[in-house]
Order: C-alpha cells, then sequence, then structure tokens
C-alpha cells in the first residue's frame, strides 16, 4: 500500500493519523514538534524532517493546521511540501483556512502541476477519534476521487462541494453558525440569570419551546466544564474572524456574526483563550454582574 505523509500532529492531526494506521495505511508525520508526533511513530508511522520530505516521499499529503498562515508556510517555505512535490500530487487541506487564502495557495499550486483539494472537518478531536467527522471537500473532482477512499478512514460524511475554496466556506458557514448562535444562547440565559429565573427550569421550558433546537447549546454551557478544551476559544475566535474576512472578500455584511466574534475577541483578551470555547459565557456573565448556575445546583 502506497504511503501517504501527513503534516500537524495536534488536536486533531493526531487522531486523523491514527485512524489513518487503524485502518491499514502506511503514514510519514512531519511536526514543528517533534514530541506531537511520538505516538505515531512509536505505532509504526515514520518521522520526516520537512514537510518537503513528506512530499517527496507521498504522492497524497495532509495537512492538519491552525490557520492559513501555517498551511501557507508549509506549502510554500523553502522546504515546504513544494519543495519536494510531483507532478500530479494532491495535497488535501483538512485545516479551517480562508476562502480566499484557499482560492490562491490554489493557483501557487497548480502552477507546480500540484492539485489542492480544500477539505475542512467537523465534528472535533472526539469525531477524529471515533472516526465519525463530516468531511468538506472541494477541488479537482478525479484528484478528490483519489483521496476519497483515506476519507473512510476518518469520516463517515464526506461532501464533495464543487470548485476549490467551496468546501472551506461552507466549513466558515457552520462555524459561524455554531459559534455565535451559542453567543446568543448564552447572553439569553445571561438575562435570565441576571433576573432571577433557574437555569435548570429555564432549560426545561426550552425544550419544549419554539427555541427547543438551540438547547444541546445551552447543554453544554451549564456544566460549566470550562477546562476541557477539545476545542479552544482561541481558535473558535480565529473561525469567526476568517468567516468575516471571507464575508469582506465577498461583499456580503455579517453584522450579527461582528457582534458574536467581538464575545470572543473580548474573552481572549481576558486570558480564556486556552479555554474551552463556551468559556465567553464568563465574559457576559462579568458584563452583567452575574452567573448562570449549574442546573442542580443549591
Amino acid at each position: 500500500m502506497n504511503e501517504m505523509g501527513l503534516i500537524g500532529i495536534g488536536t486533531m492531526g493526531r487522531p486523523i493519523g491514527q485512524r489513518l494506521m487503524d485502518a491499514g495505511h502506511d503514514l510519514m508525520i512531519y511536526d514543528v514538534d517533534r514530541q506531537a508526533g511520538a505516538a505515531l511513530v512509536d505505532g509504526g508511522a515514520r518521522w520526516a524532517d520537512s514537510p518537503g520530505d513528506v512530499a517527496k516521499a507521498c504522492r497524497i499529503v495532509f495537512t492538519s493546521l491552525p490557520g492559513p498562515s501555517e498551511v501557507e508556510y508549509a506549502v510554500t517555505s523553502e522546504d515546504g511540501i513544494l519543495s519536494g512535490a510531483e507532478k500530479g500530487d494532491v495535497h488535501v487541506d483538512l485545516s479551517t483556512n480562508s476562502f480566499d487564502a484557499v482560492r490562491r495557495l490554489h493557483g501557487v499550486e497548480a502552477k507546480a502541476g500540484v492539485h489542492l483539494i480544500d477539505a475542512p472537518v467537523s465534528g472535533g478531536a472526539m469525531g477524529a477519534e471515533r472516526g465519525t467527522l463530516a468531511v468538506m471537500a472541494s477541488g479537482d473532482l478525479a484528484a478528490y476521487q483519489r483521496v476519497e477512499p483515506y476519507l473512510e478512514a476518518f469520516s463517515t460524511n464526506a461532501y464533495h462541494l464543487g470548485e476549490v475554496g467551496t468546501g472551506t466556506l461552507t466549513k466558515l458557514v457552520n462555524n459561524a453558525i455554531f459559534l455565535c448562535g451559542g453567543v446568543l444562547v448564552q447572553e439569553a440565559f445571561v438575562l435570565a440569570a441576571k433576573a432571577g429565573l433557574d437555569a435548570g427550569q429555564l432549560l426545561g421550558v426550552l425544550k419544549t419551546s419554539s427555541a427547543s433546537a438551540y438547547t444541546s447549546l445551552a447543554g453544554l454551557f451549564l456544566a460549566r466544564d470550562f477546562d476541557h478544551a477539545v476545542f479552544k476559544l482561541g481558535i473558535a475566535e480565529k473561525d469567526v474572524a476568517l468567516a468575516l474576512e471571507s464575508a469582506n472578500e465577498l461583499g456580503v455584511p455579517m453584522p450579527l456574526t461582528e457582534a458574536g466574534h467581538s464575545v470572543y475577541r473580548r474573552a481572549c483578551d481576558a486570558g480564556l483563550g486556552d479555554e474551552v470555547f463556551y468559556a465567553t459565557l464568563k465574559t457576559l456573565e462579568d458584563a452583567a454582574g452575574t452567573q448562570v448556575s449549574k442546573p442542580g445546583a443549591e
């Protein structure tokens, strides 16, 4: 079986790499932090000294990185993917990127004969570990079909959504709805707490009312487990910022998303960036001078 490459062994990359290996695929890996890949190497993955070395050995290379600047560096730096890639290779970027950055990078890679498939994922680290991620891919269809069998190792829903960039934009839309919608729900619960309403009783009423579609978001932050940072608030802020950046590039006003982003930005400024994304609740509580009680707490 041909070896494939994975660059970025972080919160998502590590379980994705493990799923690929568990499915019987040979894997070569790279990360700026060598220790991050230790468990995969112990399990049989080969370590590379640079993204370029990964690309020299592998005709399909996945990247799972924090954002646009890290992806661009991994591709275009002196020892980046393009320094070792061959014509016809496929680069699958699983990162959350910006619409403009993906299209620009696609042009750069196309000149080198490399196919870029932007394929951001949704489902978090737990979804990666379970192999239940949703993959929102776009780019050349034939190139996508080459990598589709490998996506099955870590996803249950993989979509080819059209020309390059549409996968990225779909992910940004998903995150804008989920993350900013969550802030709206938090805001309403803070209002209720300030007025003396019981959070558990309120949640019970909402589950039987027109707001029932949003009660799963309430269930997350009402547990007040803010240290369980499988999806850090700082990363969430970055994702919402990318949605706004892409909206600006396309000339689309997003006033509610801007308002939601301002809460994430304030939470980061308050030092909450390494806590779980719904720790934005603390920022809203501080502003209102109240706290939402955990249901069942005295």
